[in-house]
């Protein structure tokens, strides 16, 4: 039997995996209330990638963004105080969800119905995949990457296939197709291709 809940939304223009980092600013009073709520209640929100239009409302009859149904569960590890009366979080990536529907607040936060996925199945890396475990080395060296104290195990196909589909330097779009992939083993040769892609 399927495991629902809801949960608020928050669209954005770029793709959460399980177990990785996502530092935000928060300036819109939805946001900041939606921020207070979790964080009061131990709870937690959807990142889903907007497919069309913009994550910031910007007029009174703004439309909401469409989005893709699948996301990832969020939770807060991080928060701090930023001048001009924004919020500094850190979200980390939990269970993939798929969102089923979609109502809108009066303070127009979206909430969706979500269904959790079910857990990716581990696995062993293969030789194969040993140039893409190079490469991961490398980009978690940057200063900016070092800064996050991503949890990485080099062993597992999980971990590895999540961690290089969020730091290389590819569209949105082709981050929500890797994200949308159930067998590691999948998304490692997907990112085997797009690797040859990006070196050629």
């Amino acid at each position: 039997m399927a495991d629902y809940r809801e949960i608020p939304l928050f669209p954005l223009g770029t793709v959460l995996f399980s177990g990785g980092q996502l530092p935000l600013k928060i300036f819109e009073a939805r946001y900041l209330d939606m921020v207070s709520n979790c964080m009061r209640r131990g709870t937690d929100f959807g990142v889903v990638l907007i497919r069309r239009g913009t994550d910031a409302r910007l007029s009174a009859n703004a439309e909401q963004p469409d989005i893709f149904d699948v996301g990832t569960e969020a939770s807060i590890i991080d928060f701090n105080e930023l001048d001009g009366g924004l919020l500094g979080i850190v979200a980390k990536g939990g269970r993939k969800i798929r969102v089923r529907t979609v109502t809108e607040q009066p303070d127009h936060l979206l909430m969706g119905r979500v269904e959790y996925l079910p857990e990716e199945p581990e696995g062993a890396l293969q030789p194969e995949h040993e140039p893409l475990v190079d490469i991961l080395k490398e980009l978690i060296k940057h200063p900016m990457i070092e800064k996050l104290k991503l949890d990485i195990d080099f062993e597992d196909a999980r971990s590895v296939s999540w961690r290089l589909a969020e730091l290389l330097p590819i569209e949105p779009e082709i981050k929500q197709s890797l994200l949308q992939l159930q067998f590691p083993r999948e998304r490692l040769s997907e990112l085997t291709r797009l690797v040859t892609k990006l070196r050629g």
